[in-house]
C-alpha cells in the first residue's frame, strides 16, 4: 500500500523502520516493524493499549533505541547518528500526552526558547514567529500568561506551537488528547487537523477514531508489537481485514 503511495508520489520516505525489534526485560514490545512514511502523509498509529504504539513514536526521535533492525529519518539511521541526535530532533517536533510546559516562564517564553537557542534564531524573529503560531493555534491572547494560568487544552495548544516554531519535517503526536477534559479535546484536534492538511508529516497515537477517520491518510493497527494491518481509513472502519482489527473497530463503534 505504502509502497504504492511512495512510488506514485516519486519521494522517498521521510520515516522507515525496517524490521525494528524492541524488548523492555523480558517483554518484546516492538516485534519486526517495517513502516514507511512518506512526505505530506498523516498516519494514525492505533490499537489496544500496551500494543506498543507510543514505543514505535519514541524510536523515530531516538527517545528509545531500538534492539535491532533500522529506523530512517530522511535517508538517515536513527540508530548510528550519536551526538547529531540533537539535529534530527530539532526537525522532529513532539506533542506528549502531557504538555511539558516551563511553569516558570510565559507562553511566548516557552515557545521561543529552542529556535533562539538550539537554531541561533534572533530573538525578535523567533517573538514575531511564536506570535504567528499563537495565532494559529487560535490563542494568540495567552502569549503574556503563565501555563498554570491556561485551560489543559489551551496548554496542549502552546505545546503544539512550541513544537512547530522549530520548523519541523515531521511531527509526532503521543495522545494528545488523553490528558484532558472532553470539552477540551475539540479544539487539539481542530488544531492537528489544519496542520495535516496544510502538508505536515505526522505520526499520531491516539484513540480519537473519529479524528482518524476524518483527518488521516492511513491507519496502521498494531497489536502485540507487530502491524496487524494497515490501510485507508475508510476501508479500515468499514471491513478491517484480521480479526483483531474487526474486534476494535467494534469496541470504538459501539463504545
Amino acid at each position: 500500500m505504502v509502497r504504492g503511495m511512495l512510488e506514485k508520489s516519486g519521494k522517498a520516505p521521510l520515516v522507515e523502520f525496517r524490521d525494528v525489534r524492541k524488548s523492555f526485560g523480558d517483554n518484546l514490545v516492538l516485534d519486526g516493524i517495517n513502516l514507511a512514511i512518506a512526505p505530506g502523509e498523516a498516519i494514525v498509529i492505533a490499537g489496544p493499549s500496551g500494543s506498543g504504539k507510543s514505543t514505535m513514536l519514541r524510536c523515530i526521535n531516538g527517545l528509545e533505541s531500538i534492539d535491532s533492525g533500522s529506523v530512517r529519518f530522511a535517508g538517515q539511521p536513527i540508530e548510528s547518528v550519536g551526538k547529531a541526535i540533537q539535529r534530527i530532533r530539532a526537525e522532529i517536533g513532539m506533542v506528549f500526552q502531557q504538555f511539558n510546559l516551563f511553569a516558570h516562564m510565559s507562553v511566548l517564553e516557552n515557545i521561543t526558547l529552542a529556535p533562539v537557542k538550539v537554531k541561533g534564531v534572533a530573538s525578535a524573529d523567533a517573538e514575531r514567529r511564536a506570535r504567528e503560531l499563537l495565532e494559529t493555534v487560535g490563542i494568540p491572547e495567552k502569549a503574556d500568561a503563565a501555563p498554570a494560568d491556561l485551560s489543559g487544552g489551551q496548554q496542549q495548544r502552546v505545546a503544539i506551537a512550541r513544537a512547530l516554531a522549530m520548523d519541523p519535517k515531521l511531527m509526532l503526536f503521543d495522545e494528545p488528547t488523553s490528558a484532558l477534559d472532553p470539552e477540551m479535546i475539540r479544539e487539539v484536534l481542530d488544531v492537528m487537523r489544519d496542520l495535516a492538511r496544510g502538508g505536515m508529516t505526522m505520526a499520531v497515537v491516539t484513540h480519537e477514531m473519529g479524528f482518524a477517520r476524518e483527518v488521516c491518510d492511513r491507519i496502521v493497527f498494531i497489536d502485540g508489537g507487530r502491524i496487524v494491518e494497515e490501510g485507508p481509513p475508510a476501508e479500515f472502519f468499514a471491513a478491517a481485514k484480521s480479526p483483531r482489527a474487526r474486534e476494535f473497530v467494534d469496541k470504538i463503534i459501539h463504545h
